[in-house]
């Protein structure tokens, strides 16, 4: 079983697809009041962390082996006014920091279709050297939420980065050394079934789809939408990852683990 931790974590989009995949939710971190209080509801024995500025995981170093986050997006969408590094939300740095603290075996990272375009690839490119750098083999991929049967595009990059190395002197990356025959199997996929999603577009125009069902994240995260919460609910959706597609590398990730 592997252990798992998610930064920038939300709703618990990367934990959700963990949990199908039976691995453990080690620990997740999210500054949102909102996404707080869902994955304390979902995860309680996990270790919770808010602002991931002010988190030392040091402590964690060796004993995870991947690490998952949706670094903040916006200051590269095309929906903002795509800043960039001069946005504050820039927080990739800050991502970096855990993977080297943490060093784990293996790295998911997902961020917005105009992470490729900003700066003419400026950031795209620069992620990518950074895991390359701390010993990774790094592959990204433009992966849209209609891929796994969402009723929209919602098209997005994902980074998926496997440690190349048994150890180097910044960390132990992991505890054994079974990924060491990992290195000729890159590129095989196993075939799984997908978590169903949630959707009610059956139901327009007479039923709205929006909210659970635009996004296809599972019904069990809206469990414990209150009233008082759907402003922050339905914010917590739009930067929601889709988690059947981290479900998908995650299962890809399992299976080169097991075999």
């Amino acid at each position: 079983m592997l252990r798992h931790g998610s930064l920038f974590s939300g709703i618990g989009g990367f934990d959700l697809a963990a949990e199908w995949c039976g691995w453990k939710n080690v620990f997740h971190c999210e500054w949102n009041e909102f996404g707080q209080r869902v994955l304390k509801h979902y995860w309680p024995e996990a270790d919770s962390f808010g602002d991931i500025t002010k988190t030392d995981f040091t402590k964690y170093n060796g004993a995870v082996d991947i690490i998952s986050g949706g670094f903040p997006c916006q200051p590269y969408s095309t929906a903002g006014k795509r800043k960039g590094k001069e946005d504050e939300r820039h927080l990739w740095p800050e991502m970096l920091r855990a993977i080297r603290e943490i060093a784990p075996r293996f790295v998911v990272g997902e961020n917005v279709r105009g992470l490729v375009n900003w700066n003419g690839g400026l950031v795209f490119d620069e992620v990518q050297a950074d895991l390359e750098a701390e010993g990774y083999e790094v592959a990204a991929f433009l992966i849209p939420a209609a891929s796994v049967n969402a009723p929209h595009g919602r098209s997005r990059i994902w980074f998926v980065a496997k440690y190349a190395a048994n150890a180097d002197s910044n960390g132990q990356h992991g505890g054994n050394s079974q990924y060491e025959k990992q290195s000729s199997q890159r590129g095989q996929y196993a075939q799984r079934n997908l978590k169903p999603l949630r959707s009610d577009f059956g139901k327009f125009p007479t039923q709205s789809p929006l909210c659970g069902g635009n996004d296809g994240l599972s019904c069990e995260l809206d469990g414990i939408t209150f009233s008082k919460w759907r402003a922050e609910s339905i914010k917590a959706y739009g930067n929601a990852i889709v988690p059947q597609v981290a479900y998908q590398i995650f299962k890809t990730i399992d299976f080169l683990d097991q075999n």
